[in-house]
């Protein structure tokens, strides 16, 4: 059984901040559970382009608004508290928080902690020995 708390992780490795968001890594590939799970928040005013071509991503909006533009069909959704939205076909999007949004985020295949955007907004499929897959 593993027991964390999002507070136990601030300024750990686990803790992964850029200029328009932070990611606190809950759970990795490391645990071996075939997914991960993040708390991420995203800063107000911000574009954030994201296309996740290894992994299929699931986010649950805890608190906050924004937006989420679907950049292959040019469709817009309007993101609040208790939203979920499912990026199954490996789509390329964009996020723009209104205010100040926490998401939770579950990725398949697990994430490792150590990825990185490329400029495609892309995170590399990474194993936990670190190769790339």
């Amino acid at each position: 059984m593993i027991v964390r708390s999002v507070h136990d992780l601030t300024d750990t490795e686990r803790d992964v901040k850029t200029p328009t968001w932070r990611s606190k890594r809950i759970i990795l590939a490391q645990e071996g559970v075939g997914f991960s799970v993040h708390e991420t928040t995203l800063e107000p005013g911000t574009v954030n382009d994201f296309w996740y071509a290894n992994h299929v991503e699931a986010v649950f909006v805890v608190e906050g608004d924004g937006e989420l533009l679907d950049k292959e069909t040019g469709e817009t959704h309007v993101l609040a508290p208790g939203s979920l939205y499912l990026l199954d076909g490996n789509e390329r999007h964009q996020l723009r928080p209104k205010t100040r949004m926490r998401t939770v985020c579950v990725f398949n295949p697990p994430v490792t902690g150590r990825e990185v955007h490329d400029e495609n907004g892309v995170y590399p499929l990474l194993t936990t020995e670190g190769e790339a897959r």
